[in-house]
């Protein structure tokens, strides 16, 4: 099946270029084209490439990049790329086939390269287990994509050297900003007390922004650092228990999840769920979380909000 699919792709990308006249082709002097696997990383790209570089996601606004499943076109426009930007730390496992089978050259930047996985704090029981390998959400400590904006600002200019003055100027411009958001953040998160900054998530996502925000996850529904693992019986018992013990009052839950076993364990322990947070995707033009830092603004408020009783 799989085998199918790449030779459908490969004669879609022939068909392509076949289809464009050579006049034009030799005639017309494109732009270029960046491609982020996932949304927020375009828009993190996007603020250091400026209009020198056309970025778009591979990833669809709201899907989930644990659960993604490319189709033939992501391959022509990988293949269309002249760089392409991946978070790294083992979130995309779905990729290595995309660029096995796209043709063309690109400069390809892990974002995450350089940064350091996390290791469980005390009080998160059952978390962290290393089969599971390295938390690849990074992202959610604004001050971990300095390290992406810097890595991202080297890929531009390996690729477009004449561009990198102003790569250079964009990206000091986008860290200031992530500053001032981290800022942000630790003002809000003092609204909540000490005591009550507990987090119940639907897997392993908010670990660096506990870290970083004086947080402690004491539980999630899926246990690792993947949607695509099953809970047990015993693993939602266990939760369950935690969140009795410890008075966590509110479940956290990405937009688009599956509701149902965040609903029982809610209505077993009398804690509220809270189901619009977004992680992993930007939500579209027109939501709440349109960018990066209004992604991480729109959680952080859903977040304390919930933990101050409002």
């Amino acid at each position: 099946m799989r085998s199918t699919f790449y030779l459908f792709a490969t004669a879609l990308l022939l068909l392509a270029s076949a289809c464009t006249p050579k006049s034009q082709q030799s005639a017309v002097q494109p732009g270029l084209e960046g491609i982020a696997t996932e949304s927020f990383l375009a828009d993190i790209a996007a603020n250091v490439a400026s209009d020198r570089v056309h970025f778009s996601s591979l990833i669809p606004p709201g899907v989930d990049p644990h659960a993604f499943e490319p189709v033939p076109s992501d391959i022509i426009r990988v293949s269309q790329s002249q760089i392409l930007i991946e978070n790294g730390a083992g979130l995309e496992t779905w990729l290595l086939p995309i660029l096995e089978n796209a043709s063309g050259d690109r400069t390809i930047v892990q974002a995450s390269q350089g940064l350091t996985g996390r290791k469980p704090s005390p009080g998160e029981a059952g978390l962290g287990d290393p089969a599971v390998g390295i938390d690849p959400h990074f992202w959610l400590d604004p001050l971990l994509v300095v390290t992406y904006v810097e890595n991202i600002r080297a890929g531009l200019t390996q690729m477009d050297p004449a561009g990198e003055d102003g790569y250079k100027a964009r990206a000091a411009a986008y860290t200031t900003q992530l500053k001032e958001l981290d800022q942000w953040i630790q003002s809000r998160v003092a609204e909540i007390p000490p005591e009550k900054r507990l987090l119940v998530t639907n897997h392993e996502t908010l670990g660096y922004f506990a870290d970083r925000y004086g947080f402690t996850v004491i539980g999630t529904i899926i246990p690792g650092t993947s949607t695509s693992v099953a809970p047990g019986a015993r693993d939602l018992a266990s939760l369950e228990e935690r969140i009795r013990a410890t008075g966590a009052r509110a479940i956290f839950i990405e937009s688009g999840s599956n509701l149902d076993l965040a609903m029982q364990i809610g209505r077993d322990t009398d804690v509220r769920v809270v189901s619009d947070l977004y992680t992993h995707a930007l939500s579209n033009e027109n939501g709440p979380a349109p960018t990066y830092i209004e992604m991480m603004k729109h959680n952080v408020n859903l977040i304390v909000d919930a933990l101050k009783g409002k």
